[in-house]
């Protein structure tokens, strides 16, 4: 059965519910900090719908505060969210404000001189979960690169990372780098934006000369080990808090024959095909305009794992394994595009040590010197206190 988008939002916002202090206080609720940077300037706006301050979306709290908002940038999934994962996004105007919303997943990804005409100063508030392959920071990337060659500055408003405990995963290789995996870092990086966005400047990772003035406003009452479960579900096929826990190990099946639940009401949160026998659950994916329009596998009837109560976190690999062992016995193509899959993992060496048949603690062990190394890289970068 088809979900409206209305059925969506009240779920995201049913199913998230908010169990930190009062005390932690993201970045665009901090007026005091930003509002004296926005004063005088043409402000352009790279949010979305997890884009909130106070009770109110940061584009209307900001235009109440009198701020000259004078463009809309919007990431995948749209400036209300509502669209599918990959779904081209069109250039439109927003209908409550009029202001122009630039799309930057489509044929664009990185603003254009144009774009940024009517702008002084570009804000980046979107939420992200922390994994290197969520598009939301190679948007911030383009946005940061386009911001330094058309001489305008960046303000990043920071919000936790639901993941940051965790630092994992292979580091993307040069040869990978694409939308999905622009930076040197981990899989699991352990950052929040704005502690990334100031890595990327440091590390000189944009593909400019022209230097960049990037100010970002930090949370308050916010260190690494700061229990944050969203808001708001920061896209369409994350609707909650254990889909997020789950996702950078199930993101690595969607290069597989393997569905994740995509066209079902809990996406990211069970496993299955219909020729493995990895559980006993059975669910049909169906399509899902809002977020999962050509679902893989749709309206067939899979068997498998249902994760929604597994304590599982950071990255795992023992499903991976289980299920191309299960697929290689089936006499089955397990990887429906191997260069994607690497592109996701940011190497190619996973996929072929799972081909040769390596187990987890075997495969882990080949990028544990780099993560000691990314530790040590990202320390001058970081602006929350690390557990004791």
């Amino acid at each position: 059965m088809c979900k409206s988008l209305y059925h969506w939002l009240l779920i995201s916002w049913l199913v998230f519910l908010p169990t930190t202090s009062d005390a932690l206080t993201v970045g665009a609720e901090r007026p005091d900090a930003y509002l004296p940077l926005l004063k005088d300037k043409r402000v352009g706006l790279v949010v979305n719908h997890s884009s909130r301050a106070f009770d109110q979306h940061l584009v209307d709290y900001l235009i109440a505060q009198d701020v000259k908002v004078t463009a809309i940038f919007a990431p995948e999934h749209g400036f209300r969210g509502n669209r599918g994962a990959g779904e081209a996004i069109a250039n439109e105007h927003d209908v409550k404000t009029g202001l122009p919303i630039h799309s930057l997943y489509g044929k664009t990804r990185k603003p254009t001189a144009a774009m940024l005409a009517n702008v002084d100063t570009l804000v980046f508030d979107i939420q992200d979960v922390g994994v290197r392959f969520y598009t939301y920071i190679s948007t911030m990337h383009y946005v940061m690169e386009a911001a330094a060659e058309n001489d305008k500055s960046v303000i990043v408003f920071d919000r936790p990372n639901p993941n940051i405990a965790h630092i994992d995963g292979p580091l993307l290789e040069p040869e990978q780098q694409s939308f999905v995996g622009m930076h040197p870092i981990p899989l699991l990086h352990g950052m929040t934006v704005a502690e990334l966005a100031q890595m990327i400047v440091g590390e000189k990772w944009l593909d400019t000369q022209a230097s960049i003035t990037l100010h970002t406003i930090p949370i308050l009452a916010y260190s690494r080990n700061t229990a944050y479960n969203l808001p708001i579900a920061p896209s369409p096929n994350l609707p909650n808090a254990q889909s997020i826990q789950l996702y950078p190990s199930l993101c690595l099946f969607e290069p597989t024959i393997m569905s994740i639940g995509r066209g079902t009401d809990f996406p990211f949160q069970v496993l299955g095909h219909d020729h493995l026998q990895l559980g006993s659950f059975r669910f049909t994916p169906q399509s899902m305009p809002a977020s999962a329009p050509y679902p893989k596998l749709q309206g067939v009837e899979l068997t498998g794992l249902d994760l929604r109560n597994d304590t599982r976190s950071g990255l795992t690999l023992d499903l991976l394994l289980t299920a191309y062992q299960q697929a290689v016995t089936s006499e089955l193509e397990f990887f429906t595009s191997p260069s994607f899959f690497d592109k996701l993992a940011g190497t190619k060496a996973l996929r072929e040590a799972i081909i040769a048949g390596q187990n987890e603690t075997q495969i882990k062990a080949m990028w544990h010197a780099d993560l000691s190394a990314f530790k040590q890289q990202r320390q001058p970068y970081l602006i929350y206190q690390e557990p004791h």
